[in-house]
């Protein structure tokens, strides 16, 4: 306790996974703060530390020098959520494709992008993922999915919520949203360019769909994350912008 609180006042980032968050909070680096760990233990952490307000429902919450996961598997999602802070979107989707896991959940709290990667496996929608990502600038609808698909509107419908879990229409904007990231991270192309790449059409409909999904507008996110991901920059100690 007394070497992560020590290494906190350092300026250190700390991250518990799991019930790691116990020994944080008995440190006192989540009083006041809000925090999470595996949902059979949450009652426990709010009992032993009632300045704490453990959020059972979350995988992992960030407060900038310090962060907490849920259950292992969560763990992964902070670990990826870290990649992603400091070395981008990108450098964490190709991590994530490496592990076979994906490079965000959805988990009761905004984030930057939910589900990214499709699902690996022999599924219905294991050809028309990879197929619809490939076409995000085409404005593709549920029936032209469907017709991919070789089945009914209602048939896909049932099939993302079971793959993806979430509707075609919403897992395609959300692959919007991850590509006009990973172009705002690595290309110098206008936010009206990106619009049209990604499917979103116009900057105007890019930029509120982008500032309701990730918190911060196309260009804040740019600055933000091309500072970090710039040769040479190694600052551990951003955190990513607050819905």
């Amino acid at each position: 306790i007394d070497a992560v609180r020590a290494a906190h006042e350092a300026g250190a980032r700390v991250a518990s996974l799991c019930t790691g968050a116990f020994v944080l909070a008995a440190a006192g680096l989540l009083d006041g703060k809000r925090a999470t760990t595996h949902w059979a233990h949450t009652q426990e952490l709010a009992g032993r530390h009632p300045r704490v307000t453990v959020d059972p429902d979350v995988l992992y919450v960030d407060n900038g020098s310090v962060l907490t996961s849920a259950g292992k598997a969560a763990a992964m999602d902070l670990c990826l959520h870290l990649v992603r802070l400091d070395h981008g979107s990108s450098v964490a989707n190709t991590l994530a494709r490496r592990l076979v896991v994906p490079p965000h959940r959805d988990g009761g709290q905004a984030q930057f992008v939910t589900t990214p990667v499709p699902a690996p496996g022999n599924h219905p929608l294991a050809e028309l993922l990879p197929w619809a990502i490939q076409r995000l600038d085409h404005p593709l609808t549920v029936e032209d999915l469907a017709r991919q698909a070789r089945m009914s509107s209602r048939n896909l419908g049932r099939h993302f919520r079971s793959v993806t879990g979430t509707t075609p229409l919403q897992w395609l904007l959300t692959q919007r949203i991850r590509h006009a990231q990973e172009l705002l991270e690595t290309t110098d192309d206008t936010v009206d360019t990106i619009a049209a790449a990604t499917g979103m059409g116009t900057a105007t409909t890019l930029r509120r769909h982008f500032q309701r999904t990730v918190g911060v507008p196309p260009d804040t996110y740019r600055r933000t994350f091309r500072s970090r991901t710039r040769p040479g920059s190694n600052d551990g100690q951003h955190r990513e912008p607050e819905p």
